[in-house]
């Protein structure tokens, strides 16, 4: 058999069947500002890859974060390695969630409400 027979077998370890998820889904998700201050949240390399495509630009790290993801479908890498350059990536942009942040035009906003 040919290293492209191998190199399938592979991938559909990681893309075929019920271990598909176990492959592709971040331990933790990533949330990230999109629109009018809502966090989005992605919670796969396919999510990730998807944003990062659809994202306007074409700096180093939205490539690097397009190819991270590419690989971890591909099964050449896990999803937490293309989690940690599609974080690196949205933190550049400074459109990264963390954990308890309010969105950047609401911060410091009190509601007469409350």
């Amino acid at each position: 058999m040919d290293d492209r027979g191998k190199g399938w077998r592979k991938r559909s370890r990681c893309l075929g069947g019920g271990s598909r998820d176990a492959c592709t889904i971040f331990r933790k998700a990533i949330r990230v500002w999109v629109g009018l201050g809502f966090p989005r949240q992605l919670n796969t390399v396919v999510d990730a890859f998807q944003f990062a495509m659809e994202w306007c630009g074409n700096s180093p790290e939205q490539r690097a974060a397009i190819r991270a993801c590419k690989a971890a479908l591909a099964g050449d890498v896990d999803a937490e390695t293309a989690r940690g350059v599609f974080a690196a990536f949205v933190r550049k942009k400074d459109i990264l969630v963390e954990d308890g942040e309010m969105p950047p035009e609401t911060a410091g906003f009190r509601s007469a409400h409350a």
